[in-house]
């Protein structure tokens, strides 16, 4: 009975950490560019009390054995990478890939960050950053003087003066990754290169497998707010389940230091 009170408490841990990650994918509903998080469950080692396959006598054997399992846990936490919704914001800054790839974002140590939010922004020097100040790879500035920004599906960055004039200062490449869900997130909406994750495969957008740019757009969360409500409930029901098995074993455990 001591071992099903740990199978159930393994129940309890395993039931929480997805309560956490539903959580986390409701709290970043409304973050651009946000990619729902999945718990990943397995079972853990069994003791094996008779062997399949045993001999049961001389001339018989044990068709199924008997193995009692030791419980749950999660092993892996994985983000589903399906295409959010296009917001419209009619921001020229605003940029969405619409299919496969990410942003790449210089980070303050020389390394490359990826990214789906394309909320971006001009800096005091021209540069276009992200939202918390970091440049946005291959660097790209706007020109003193520039009345309009037209960025192509290929990526393609034109610049407009105020005379009428217009440029192209700059071309967007994204990144594609051979597994996506390897890269491990950092927060402010970044993701980094892992060796799960492979290498980055950098491409104009459009090429090579890789989605087209929507200027004036946002990605939104792929989060299915419905969807987390229902798989909340479930994580409720098997925790309490978990929790009542148990109160059971404590109550026969209960019994027999009564009764015996």
């Amino acid at each position: 009975m001591d071992a099903s009170m740990w199978v159930a408490k393994t129940g309890l841990d395993a039931q929480q950490t997805r309560m956490n990650v539903i959580s986390n994918n409701l709290a970043n509903v409304n973050t651009s560019g946000f990619k729902r998080d999945r718990a990943v469950f397995e079972d853990m080692l069994y003791q094996n009390i008779r062997q399949a396959g045993g001999q049961t006598d001389a001339n018989s054997q044990s068709p199924t054995g008997m193995m009692l399992g030791t419980g749950v846990r999660v092993v892996a936490t994985e983000k589903l990478h399906g295409q959010g919704s296009m917001v419209n914001t009619q921001n020229p800054l605003d940029m969405a890939v619409a299919g496969e790839g990410f942003f790449q974002i210089a980070q303050a140590d020389g390394t490359l960050a990826y990214t789906r939010d394309g909320n971006f922004k001009i800096s005091a020097t021209g540069q276009i950053v992200t939202a918390s100040g970091a440049a946005l790879q291959p660097a790209i500035t706007v020109p003193a003087g520039t009345a309009s920004i037209t960025i192509g599906r290929d990526g393609t960055v034109s610049a407009q003066s105020a005379a009428g004039a217009q440029a192209a200062i700059g071309q967007i490449q994204i990144a594609r990754f051979v597994n996506p869900s390897g890269l491990q997130a950092m927060g402010q909406n970044l993701l980094k290169e892992t060796a799960a994750s492979g290498a980055p495969q950098v491409v104009a957008p459009g090429t090579a497998g890789a989605g087209t740019l929507q200027q004036g757009s946002l990605e939104a969360s792929n989060v299915n707010v419905v969807e987390e409500m229902v798989s909340m409930i479930e994580t409720q029901r098997a925790y309490e389940v978990n929790s009542k098995a148990i109160s059971a074993v404590d109550g026969m455990l209960r019994f027999i230091n009564n009764n015996m």
